[in-house]
């Protein structure tokens, strides 16, 4: 599965409206502005993140965007799901011989796993500064 567009930059948007969780509407100019996204792209995204539930618009002069739950209650996968549609990283699963579909399922459960247990609180608070897990690779 390849999370596109729509998907880093959706979770781009949830981040930064979970970081300032509790403060008020944040605009979708500024999130555009300080992430150097385009604001048309952002607004597109919204629509879906709104309709589903897990964003509100406040509308007027200081108006924007809020989370519509505590960011502890979003997780990742909810937001992929909604922007990218249903996790799955191989099409037509059902139709593999047994042991391919069983290591595509295993490869799903595992992403799946990942996004599900990845909540907005926890990506907001991620810190730049802390060691990033490395792979070194040797030729």
């Amino acid at each position: 599965m390849k999370i596109s567009t729509k998907g880093r930059y959706g979770l781009t948007i949830m981040i930064e409206l979970a970081k300032k969780y509790g403060n008020g509407p944040t605009s979708l100019k500024s999130i555009a502005r300080d992430n150097d996204l385009s604001e048309h792209y952002l607004e597109q995204l919204a629509s879906p993140l709104r309709n589903s539930g897990l964003i509100k618009s406040i509308r007027g002069a200081y108006g924007g965007y809020v989370l519509a739950r505590e960011p502890k209650d979003i997780t990742a996968g909810d937001i992929i799901r909604v922007l990218e549609g249903p996790i799955t990283p191989v099409e037509g699963i059902e139709d593999e011989e047994p042991a391919k579909q069983a290591l595509w399922m295993r490869v799903r459960d595992a992403v799946k796993d990942v996004l599900d247990t990845t909540t907005l609180d926890d990506l907001s608070h991620h810190n730049d500064d802390e060691p990033q897990e490395a792979y070194m690779f040797y030729i």
